[in-house]
């Protein structure tokens, strides 16, 4: 497959520039975005392949803008005949509107990740063969074992980005990810624990038995200590958040509501902050989509504006938002990276790439001995918050009691429950060793799906609510 989309259209390339131009005379801003994506999936479950899917796609997304309006039109056929209809469509915005065409990003040579193809390598039947070893391995390491679901999938995206005034800028995606699962049983309780992990690499570093025998490892024994867990008790406490995938819960509660779309209408909690205070001194918040071959990195946004490392909180004070480039002009500021998209039939807009809080001078074992009667969150589930207020509520799949300063018996049912500006400043110990997640992030906003990474250290969080099930 070429990498090269723009000829697979049936007009040569200054036909293309030409009628480009012309479609977004007037426009503030825009672009043709044109896409080639591969994605496949296999799926083992409970002892045999239940599915496997392999899909090809490819289409283009023309996008004018003015002012606050956006005209978009998208079409599956790669041919000039298309693209004019998106033109007369996306045309219904510049009419009787005179803009001044914004100025093009700025390139870099930055690659933050290959370009190699996942798909198809190794093979298919190499794939199953180590799904079945992962079915394989875990029935025979404990009895207790009922069900196990392994699943690898892979994607490969590449996208040709042409502006009117003629800058054009090119990425190619891999991306591939290994899911593990598994529930245990003792009499009639049940108790699941998973893990997972991906990148934008290749299947070899996943898929090593060493790899592989990790990830079951510690699916097998999450499940097992939630085997063992008791009812999470509610109320007022003290709550120890642990490194990694728990900065899903910084991503949710604070990190959408520095997106610049939700500043500039003034719906973020944190609209018209920057320069306060938003969080307890110390806490510095990034989003950083330059990261080598992370899974919410990116070396150029959907815009063509390249990947940034962005400072959104710099101890506790809110100094930036994440832009898009129609957000950034309307607000005065500068494009940031952050304008994706989940594919050519949707319109860009402000989303995280990799969002983590920075370290601390605090040692895990620290921050968990100043805490008298509390709780140990180390894994989250599903959570939801409310961009407006900044409320959230999220489910520990993972979480442990802390008495005197000891971390005690597992607990299941915990939810933490609170508000996001109003936890950042609940923060007393930030410890002192940042992780990222495993390369699981996928992140949801107005009906599009991107990937992302999350990320912090142990984290002390005073007098949260927890939501339990003690009776």
């Amino acid at each position: 497959m070429t990498t090269d989309l723009l000829p697979l259209f049936d007009a040569d390339e200054a036909t293309m520039r030409g009628l480009v131009a012309e479609a977004l005379a007037g426009a503030d801003d825009g672009e043709l975005f044109i896409e080639h994506a591969q994605a496949e999936a296999l799926t083992f479950d409970n002892g045999r392949l239940k599915g496997g899917s392999f899909n090809t796609e490819q289409g283009f997304g023309l996008r004018a803008v003015a002012g606050e309006a956006v005209g978009y039109a998208h079409a599956g056929d790669l041919s000039v005949a298309a693209l004019k209809r998106a033109a007369d469509a996306v045309g219904a915005v510049t009419r009787g509107y005179s803009g001044s065409y914004a100025a093009a990003p700025q390139g870099t040579n930055k690659k933050f990740y290959g370009d190699q193809n996942p798909i198809g390598q190794p093979s298919f039947e190499e794939k199953v063969k180590v799904l079945q070893d992962i079915d394989a391995y875990l029935r025979g390491k404990d009895d207790k074992v009922r069900q196990v679901t392994a699943s690898v999938a892979a994607s490969w995206q590449v996208v040709d980005i042409l502006r009117a005034d003629g800058h054009r800028v090119r990425d190619i995606r891999p991306m591939t990810r290994v899911n593990i699962s598994v529930v245990v049983g003792q009499g009639e309780r049940q108790e699941s624990g998973s893990y997972g992990s991906g990148g934008r690499i290749g299947f070899g570093d996943f898929i090593t038995e060493g790899s592989w025998q990790y990830g079951a490892d510690e699916a097998l024994r999450q499940a097992l200590v939630n085997l063992e867990a008791i009812d999470a008790p509610a109320g007022t406490m003290d709550v120890v958040l642990g490194s990694g995938w728990p900065g899903v819960m910084l991503h949710e509660a604070v990190g959408h509501g520095l997106e610049g779309d939700f500043n500039r209408k003034k719906t973020s909690a944190f609209a018209g902050l920057l320069g306060q205070m938003v969080a307890a001194p110390g806490v510095t918040v990034v989003d950083d989509g330059t990261i080598d071959n992370r899974r919410g990195s990116i070396t150029i946004d959907d815009e063509g504006t390249p990947s940034g490392y962005n400072v959104l909180i710099e101890n506790g004070k809110l100094v930036g938002y994440m832009q898009d480039r129609q957000n950034a002009r309307l607000m005065g500021m500068a494009p940031t990276g952050n304008g994706r998209r989940q594919g050519y039939a949707h319109v860009p807009m402000p989303r995280m790439t990799n969002t983590y809080m920075l370290g601390g001078d605090k040692t895990p074992d620290e921050i968990i001995a100043s805490v008298k009667k509390g709780i140990y969150a180390v894994s989250f589930g599903g959570g939801q918050v409310d961009i407006t207020s900044g409320k959230f509520v999220f489910g520990c799949t993972e979480a442990y009691l802390i008495e005197n300063g000891k971390v005690g018996a597992p607990i299941k049912g915990a939810m933490l429950i609170g508000n996001g500006p109003d936890a950042m400043k609940r923060v007393t110990m930030i410890g002192n060793d940042m992780k990222l997640d495993t390369g699981i992030g996928n992140c949801g906003k107005a009906g599009q799906w991107v990937p992302v990474g999350v990320g912090q250290p142990h984290l002390r969080m005073d007098q949260i609510t927890v939501g339990g099930t003690q009776t």
